[in-house]
């Protein structure tokens, strides 16, 4: 059965946290163009054309945990699947902007194939980042939502259950209580 318009609306009010993680992650883009000691403002349009595709695709990625899928908390087959095309993609949106904008010529070391194979091998630190933050921001934003949206609701249980069952399988398996599980 496909998602009506009220709950796609109700998913998209998820993006929040992954909204926050990439736009965050495409600004520190901008950091380190500073520290390699280029001007600020060749600092600022490298943060910006990396934070605004790694925004999208991270609201994108937090919606879809609203939507039945692949999209749960605690595996990270999807989200790696979903960074191995999409952080290629931002990364490929911000060389050629960033080119155009400040020299009007795009360079890309080794050609696309050879760009973009290596960016998809840089996908996987990524990924593994955002989803950790990921499982960390998302649950918080789910309280706040979900007295108001059914779709919030229903992903936070999907947390609720994935920590019953981590913390289930850490005592079946001797190993007690763990910091910050109760």
């Amino acid at each position: 059965m496909a998602p009506d318009g009220h709950s796609i609306r109700q998913a998209g009010e998820l993006a929040l946290p992954g909204v926050a993680i990439g736009a965050v992650g495409g600004a520190m883009a901008g950091g380190l163009t500073l520290l390699s000691g280029q001007p600020a403002g060749w600092a600022a349009v490298a943060a910006l054309t990396l934070a605004l595709p790694l925004a999208l695709l991270g609201g994108l990625y937090s919606s879809l945990m609203g939507l039945p899928g692949p999209f749960r908390p605690g595996l990270f087959a999807p989200a790696g699947l979903f960074w191995l095309i999409g952080f290629p993609l931002a990364r490929l949106t911000q060389q050629v902007s960033t080119g155009l904008i400040l020299d009007g010529r795009v360079l890309l070391a080794g050609g696309v194939a050879g760009f973009l194979a290596y960016q998809a091998l840089v996908s996987l630190g990524f990924a593994i980042g955002f989803v950790w933050l990921h499982e960390r921001l998302m649950p918080h934003w789910l309280v706040q939502l979900a007295p108001r949206n059914a779709v919030a609701r229903t992903v936070l249980q999907r947390y609720i259950e994935h920590a019953e069952a981590l913390s289930r399988g850490r005592r079946a398996h001797g190993k007690g209580q763990t910091k910050g599980v109760r």
